[in-house]
């Protein structure tokens, strides 16, 4: 390239290009004497010398982000770059500058305007190294090492900066001095998401300050216009303080600035004095009273209300005069009842996003909704709205997301759904909707290619599940579960390439799953609570996007297959409650990314592999969003992911981004013998990430009712965050473990059900513990009568638990509607094997007596 000597701009960022960055000329004479741009991130780059020739005069821009650079960093060979303006070193591994010019660390680019090292390993100390700097106007320095107090008079010799970014840090105090007064062309200080304490200075978002809620601090703030205060502490002040602040906003956000459940809390009074407010969100405090129409009416040009997550009671008050400048408003999460008026189409005639959902709103939905030209997304789910749904706000309206969830609305949706030409995403969930799908003949010309999203579930739709669902060409996700479909699962189906998400689960659903299900995109399938049948298909084979397989609660056989080690992404295996049998298969353990194994219930045997030791704990999260506003995003898809799962004695669901700091294995209720591996003491290295400190490894680990023997293994004392623990009903002998830690919590009832276990939990010495031929199960001071009587009673009872079950399948042979209510019953009363192991069990012992 050195003959290039035209060249401006040079990229060869995302490669992966390695080597060492002082040898980047391999000893010739780069002649690019024009170039202004070189970009070079993405690489391999690893070493701690950066040297560039003397042939690079021009150049300005410099990206070196996103390498492998690290320790102390020896710039020296910067110096040949006189006209640098921009050096990013963002997301390396570097710790500090070195230059071995002066002896000193400072780094010496006497242009540098622009300076990015996020997301390095810099403490303090970096301040220091920088003051030469004189030029810099925007210094990025969030996502490191800064903790504890920081001397601002480090800061004094950036006189022209405009911008500090000090973000995602762990600051605690900044010491001010005078000489801070001097950085007059400071434009944007940015300290959120540190740890910063005490009285507020003026800067602020995600720390704990302590802010009046008259905002005195800022009343003399004349060209204040943005104030952003988000998760600190608003504290009451004396009722005396009303000065009129100075400055006129045009956003403010409040979020999550108050903690206090005292009622009747008002806004702060500061806000009566605004009136050139765009922007304004107040969400997530204990604001009560009536929704404050003043703003708007004080606001005229106001453009975004944000009031969700309040305590805001009563009807929805309008203003008196019509706004047509806002877009957005969102008062959901409050108290509001009454009708949801008429009157909000006018008052609102440009409205874009409209937000009303957990309220207790009642009556019909406003038919005016449906005029609305510019309504793009509307969301009044969990309100307790009734009657029909507005045909056109369907098939003629401009929303492409329409949200009814949870309310009692009723009537038939279709063919409605079929002519929503514009709508993309739909959610009709947690209603009385009715009506049967199957018969409606629709070809794939007619069906609306905007829809992406369908969400049906928890109605009481019925029949056969609908073929023509196959024609909706471009649907990413359907969920269709708690409704009354039966049959089988239709070959249509697999025509959905584009399907990441399918939920079919808790229906009446019979035969083999179709072996076509190997689309490209899909990632979570639910199809537990019903009566699916066969081997688990090959459908599933190689299928690397699959994160969630939750078959549980169906009749399907075999075993498990040794391909589900190419399901490299599956992080959730729910098989609960089915006929599976075999071994364990040891491909389970190639899944890198899984998280939680549920195989309990079913007839698996043999050992438990040794290298579930070495489950892992992803740490990436779930949920996605989209961004609506620049301040303001709403969930991307409001079909959460939800994973049910047996842990710490209880059947619970868990969903969103918790779901990736959750693991759990669930081995019991099968016929699994051998000992219990050591190795899984490795759990103990299932670290949280530090967001979630105080989670810190897997705490609930359950191998009741199986046939594993041998002894408990001490290495599992070293799981310190274990609250349940679970081994009864086995065969297992010797001591338990010592009890420390975690494990001296355990009791009696961790243990049950294993009669050559001993302890002092257990009141059994290890040094006398009874021999299997001491075990006798009939009582030897038992006379013949006694021995009849028993008879007598085992005869009686048997006759008698015989004459309930005929009875039983009599009545359910006769009414398959009592069928269904009797299996539906059954399969949400029964959450752990324990409670339908507990007639069996004494059935067992009262026969055993009875010989």
């Amino acid at each position: 390239m050195r003959n290039l000597s035209s060249l401006k701009t040079l990229r060869l960022s995302g490669n992966q290009l390695k080597g060492r960055l002082d040898h980047i000329h391999d000893g010739t004479q780069l002649r690019l004497t024009n170039l202004e741009e070189l970009d070079i991130s993405g690489n391999l780059f690893r070493n701690n010398t950066i040297s560039f020739p003397q042939g690079l005069s021009s150049l300005k821009s410099l990206t070196l982000s996103y390498n492998h650079l690290q320790g102390s960093l020896d710039t020296k060979g910067l110096s040949n770059l006189t006209n640098l303006k921009k050096l990013d070193l963002s997301v390396n591994q570097i710790e500090s500058f070195q230059s071995f010019k002066d002896g000193g660390r400072k780094l010496e680019l006497t242009h540098l305007e622009e300076l990015n090292l996020d997301y390095n390993h810099f403490n303090t100390s970096v301040f220091a190294s920088l003051n030469k700097l004189s030029n810099l106007k925007s210094l990025r320095i969030w996502g490191n090492e800064l903790k504890g107090s920081i001397d601002m008079k480090d800061l004094e010799a950036f006189i022209n900066l405009r911008e500090l970014d000090m973000r995602y840090n762990e600051l605690k105090d900044l010491v001010i001095h005078q000489g801070w007064c001097d950085l007059r062309n400071l434009e944007v200080l940015d300290v959120k998401w540190n740890a910063l304490e005490g009285m507020l200075p003026h800067y602020i978002s995600g720390n704990h300050f302590q802010i009046p809620m008259s905002f005195s601090p800022f009343a003399n703030l004349s060209n204040l216009k943005v104030l952003l205060v988000d998760e600190n502490k608003m504290v009451m002040e004396p009722s005396f303080y009303t000065s009129v602040p100075k400055f006129q906003l045009t956003s403010i956000s409040l979020i999550k600035c108050i903690t206090s459940q005292q009622l009747n809390l008002e806004l702060p009074t500061f806000l009566y004095y605004q009136y050139d407010l765009r922007y304004v969100d107040l969400s997530h405090n204990n604001f009560s009273g009536i929704v404050p129409t003043w703003l708007l009416e004080n606001n005229t040009m106001l453009e975004v209300l944000i009031l969700m997550g309040n305590s805001f009671t009563g009807p929805l008050s309008l203003p008196s005069a019509p706004n047509s400048k806002v877009s957005l408003i969102d008062i959901s999460q409050n108290k509001l009842q009454g009708q949801i008026p008429i009157g909000i189409c006018p008052t609102f005639p440009h409205l874009s996003l409209l937000f009303l959902s957990k309220n207790a709103f009642e009556g019909d939905i406003p038919p005016c909704l449906s005029g609305m030209k510019d309504l793009s997304i509307l969301d009044l789910s969990n309100n307790q709205l009734s009657g029909r749904v507005p045909e056109e706000l369907i098939t003629k309206s401009s929303l492409t997301v329409l949200r009814l969830s949870n309310n009692n609305l009723s009537g038939h949706v279709l063919p409605v759904i079929l002519n929503a030409n514009g709508l993309s995403e739909l959610y009709l969930d947690g209603n009385n909707f009715s009506g049967e799908m199957a018969n409606v003949d629709v070809s794939i010309s007619e069906f609306p290619t905007s829809l992406r999203e369908i969400n049906l579930e928890n109605n009481k739709f019925y029949g056969n599940l609908p073929r023509w669902i196959g024609n909706v060409l471009f649907l990413e996700r359907l969920a269709l579960s708690q409704n009354g479909f039966e049959g089988s699962i239709p070959m249509e189906f697999c025509n959905l390439n584009r399907l990441e998400f399918l939920d079919l689960s808790e229906n009446n659903l019979f035969g083999s799953i179709p072996s076509c299900f190997n689309t490209l995109n899909i990632k979570h399938v639910h199809l537990h609570g019903s009566r699916l049948s066969g081997p688990l298909p090959i459908a599933f084979y190689n299928i690397s996007s699959l994160v969630t397989l939750d078959l549980r609660g169906n009749n399907l056989t075999g075993s498990i297959p040794k391909w589900i080690g190419t399901l490299s992404s599956l992080s959730f295996l729910l098989l609960k409650d089915n006929h599976f049998h075999g071994e364990v298969p040891v491909q389970l353990c190639k899944l890198d990314s899984l998280n939680i194994i549920d195989l309990s219930q079913n007839m698996f045997s043999g050992i438990i592999p040794s290298c579930l030791g070495n489950l892992t704990l992803p740490t990436q999260g779930f949920a996605k969003t989209l961004k609506v506003d620049p301040h303001y995003s709403y969930p991307g898809s409001y079909l959460e992911e939800v994973i049910e799962f047996t842990t710490k004695s209880g059947f619970l669901s868990y969903e969103g981004n918790i779901l990736a700091y959750m693991t759990g294995i669930d081995l019991s209720c099968n016929n699994l013998t051998g000992h219990i591996p050591p190795e899984l003491g490795n759990l103990s290295e299932i670290l949280i990430p530090s967001s979630f400190a105080k989670f810190h490894q897997i705490e609930s680990l359950d191998l009741s009712y199986n046939n594993l023997s041998g002894e408990i293994p001490n290495q599992l004392v070293e799981l310190n965050s274990l609250e349940v623990f679970n081994v009864t009903y086995n065969n297992l002998s010797g001591s338990i473990p010592e009890p420390k830690a975690q494990f001296g919590t355990f009791i009696e009832n961790s243990y049950e059900g294993n009669p050559f276990l001993c302890g002092a939990i257990l009141h059994k010495s290890c040094s006398k513990t009874d021999s299997p031929s001491k075990i006798s199960t009939v009582s030897e001071d038992k006379g013949e009568d006694g021995l009849i009587d028993t008879y007598d009673f085992c005869v009686s009872f048997l006759v008698s638990y015989v004459v309930v079950l005929l009875t039983i399948f009599v009545v359910l042979y006769i009414n398959p509607y009592w069928q269904r209510a009797w299996f539906s019953l059954i399969g949400k009363c029964i959450t752990t094997c324990r409670y339908s192991n507990v007639g069996t069990f004494l059935t067992y012992h009262i026969f055993k007596q009875c010989i």
